[in-house]
């Protein structure tokens, strides 16, 4: 494996506990010392696939720059990697991608290793959690529109699926967007495949400012 692969399942069996947890947290922290300095954490594979996706628009090399993007599995592990990576475990720089519905999640696990005390969501921003709005899916599409997103859809050849999807009786009455939302999670793998699709597609002068602000220039 690429070492920030090795890198994140190492600290994915530390975080999980158990026999194999004392070994583990042994590689990730030689393999911190041997390059990895900023931690992004974020919920799900999709919004990591989101995240690399928009480096590689960039032209940004985040291995290079010592940056390993990081599922956590769910905004409930927050606390938990938060003390393993952060000022009380590894000491890196952390930063991280929360939905607005699990903003809490974020918000105590920073305030428990010591970065703040009722943070607003400014707050985590500065720090560098930015929070998407409903999350980053919903976001993305806003950025784009509906018509750009079926352009998207059209490009991967899941149009005419979408369009069966459009009328099944769950889906009548409902918006474009909320239809897509729905859409793009339906079959697994595919929240993923078209989180990088829709960054690949976007306009980089409209980049959704939670995606835009979670890494800064040079990482």
């Amino acid at each position: 494996m690429r070492e920030p692969d090795r890198f994140r399942a190492a600290v994915g069996t530390w975080a999980a506990g158990g026999a194999d947890a004392a070994g583990a947290a042994v590689t990730a922290r030689r393999l911190a010392g041997d390059g990895v300095a900023t931690v992004v954490l974020v919920e799900g594979v999709s919004d990591r696939s989101a995240v690399e996706a928009l480096a590689v628009r960039r032209g940004r090399d985040l291995t290079g720059e010592g940056v390993c993007v990081l599922s956590i599995g769910g905004a409930m592990s927050a606390g938990r990697f938060l003390q393993l990576l952060g000022p009380p475990g590894l000491g890196l720089t952390v930063r991280g991608l929360c939905d607005e519905a699990e903003e809490g999640w974020f918000r105590r696990g920073l305030e428990q290793v010591g970065l703040g005390v009722d943070l607003s969501r400014t707050a985590m921003e500065a720090l560098g959690f930015p929070v998407c709005v409903a999350d980053l899916e919903d976001e993305l599409i806003r950025a784009l529109g509906p018509a750009g997103v079926e352009d998207v859809l059209a490009t991967e050849g899941d149009l005419p699926r979408f369009r069966v999807f459009q009328h099944q009786p769950a889906q009548r009455g409902r918006s474009v967007e909320r239809q897509l939302r729905r859409f793009l999670g339906t079959t697994s793998g595919r929240k993923a495949r078209y989180a990088a699709a829709l960054v690949h597609a976007l306009d980089l002068d409209h980049v959704p400012r939670p995606l835009d602000r979670l890494l800064p220039d040079g990482g």
